[in-house]
């Protein structure tokens, strides 16, 4: 959490430049999101500086960059490990150092070509969704490999309003409240991977409109037990609520880089590898958490083939060995005073997670077990379908960053700050980010400078208040220097990537 005065600018950043890269060969290109044909932007970016271990041989220092992901800078500090895990954890690291150094793909390649030594290219290939000609979205009836067909068919809308795309409509519509009970309640929340519901009730639709009807038809897949209606009795239809979450137990605040007190962003984690704190992440439910996908640079798929990572929808073994090095804190206000540990199943990237531009930078956790909910741990509320917050409005963004850009030392105490929605348009114009903020990013912070996120908060929260509760808007992804004039922090926009979220909650589930 950076807090700067605008006179006295922070150091400079450090740049790569990513024509120094190796071309690619073409499963490598699909792995990472950029098709045959399509180059890597030539423009600044931040990606975490992780200088090689000890251990390895040593290799010059990264030349200086100018813009970085808001992950941990030092590698000492940022995955450390121990015992006899040395080796391991050198590897991993020198895995990063390259992808830094040389850029993700360069570090990919190099893991894949060891993957084709040992005879497992074929395995390591994306699995990639397979549907029969003929399959209908949203009929209930699972026909693709993965389930992609029966994916992204519920949502939420204002007023926690259950929202249902079916296969006879093709739209989201509402349901009707008559004949709902709470079985559907249930069959709802456990189908998008959420353990159970929260609260469900009638709300009043503001305008007759058709509306979907719950029948008796037995269906594992809610959109399978309704079916299209013109009108809902009384106009009364579903509102749905699986989580009961976006509320503070504490209130008290200062705006401006500020220590947080106790219970004031209890969806706040840290996500450690190691011993040490990486980026931060938010918590969804008991089950699952989301952070941002570039805190994950040592992620090749030779790691995924040999243990049991998930990702871009990868066939691995049932082996769990290298999840133990990744551990997430809940409740956390100290680095100095960490409670027990949430240890880590499964980590997603997202599969069209782009390095180079930083599109769609999220991943998705699922712990062993349940997190014990309590006055310091809650889930944050995921944004409805066209929930807004407009342009001016007054957010928080918190982590355990380091407090001045160019620091090497992460925070010991949760930090805080107030930060304002900067408008997509402004913060695309030449004078800030020169339209490399695409739509699934939101910007936030003052373009005066001052009041920031910056490295090691990286796949923490940005959060706004609606109605009594709060609402993850971003995850700290990226941005130019911290508290820097015309450089707010930039985030991933979590409406933009609510399907996925939900889509894979429900396949992890």
């Amino acid at each position: 959490m950076a807090k700067h005065d605008s006179k006295d600018p922070p150091p400079p950043y450090y740049s790569i430049d990513v024509r120094t890269q190796p071309p690619l060969r073409s499963y490598e290109e699909v792995v990472y999101n950029v098709g045959p044909g399509l180059t890597a932007l030539n423009q600044p970016r931040y990606i975490p500086q992780y200088p090689p271990p000890v251990v390895v041989h040593q290799v010059p220092q990264a030349a200086p960059r100018s813009k970085r992901k808001r992950c941990c800078e030092n590698n000492a500090q940022c995955y450390g490990g121990s015992g006899g895990t040395l080796l391991v954890l050198a590897l991993l690291a020198l895995a990063i150092w390259l992808g830094v150094r040389y850029g993700t793909r360069l570090a990919t390649a190099v893991i894949l070509s060891n993957e084709k030594n040992d005879g497992r290219t074929e395995d390591a290939l994306p699995d990639f969704d397979t549907c029969p000609n003929n399959t209908i979205q949203c009929d209930g009836l699972i026909e693709c490999q993965l389930g992609s067909d029966e994916s992204n068919c519920v949502s939420f809308g204002q007023d926690n309003s259950l929202q249902v795309r079916t296969s006879q409509d093709g739209r989201f519509l509402p349901v009707c409240y008559d004949g709902w009970d709470k079985s559907h309640a249930e069959q709802a929340c456990t189908q998008l991977g959420f353990r159970s519901y929260y609260v469900t009730k009638a709300i009043k639709s503001q305008t007759p409109s058709i509306g979907l009807t719950v029948t008796n038809t037995p269906a594992s897949l809610l959109q399978g037990a309704v079916k299209v209606s013109s009108s809902c009795p009384a106009q009364e239809t579903v509102s749905l609520q699986c989580m009961d979450c976006g509320k503070q137990q504490s209130t008290s605040r200062i705006i401006g880089g500020s220590r947080a007190e106790s219970g004031q962003w209890p969806w706040q984690l840290s996500l450690h590898f190691g011993e040490s704190h990486v980026c931060g992440a938010v918590l969804l439910s008991p089950d699952f958490a989301v952070t941002a996908a570039h805190c994950f640079p040592s992620m090749n798929p030779w790691i995924f083939a040999e243990h049991s990572f998930l990702c871009c929808q990868r066939k691995t073994s049932t082996s769990t060995t290298s999840t133990q090095f990744w551990k997430v804190y809940g409740g956390v206000l100290s680095q100095d005073n960490l409670p027990q540990p949430y240890l880590v199943e499964k980590i997603l990237l997202n599969e069209n997670y782009n390095s180079q531009t930083n599109d769609q930078d999220v991943a998705l956790i699922k712990f062993t077990s349940p997190v014990a909910l309590n006055d310091k741990v809650q889930p944050i509320c995921l944004p409805t379908s066209g929930q807004k917050f407009p342009s001016g409005q007054r957010c928080w963004t918190t982590g355990f960053g380091t407090t001045e850009a160019g620091s090497g030392t992460v925070s010991r105490d949760l930090m805080e700050v107030a930060v304002n929605i900067i408008d997509t348009q402004v913060c695309n114009s030449p004078r800030v980010y020169g339209n490399m903020v695409t739509k699934n990013m939101i910007c936030a912070g003052d373009l005066d400078g001052g009041k920031d996120s910056c490295q090691g908060d990286s796949g923490g929260p940005l959060v706004c208040q609606g109605d009594s509760r709060w609402y993850l808007v971003g995850i700290t992804s990226w941005g130019s220097g911290c508290g820097d004039r015309n450089k707010p922090g930039v985030y991933t926009r979590v409406s933009s990537v609510l399907p996925w979220i939900y889509r894979n909650m429900q396949k992890l589930k």
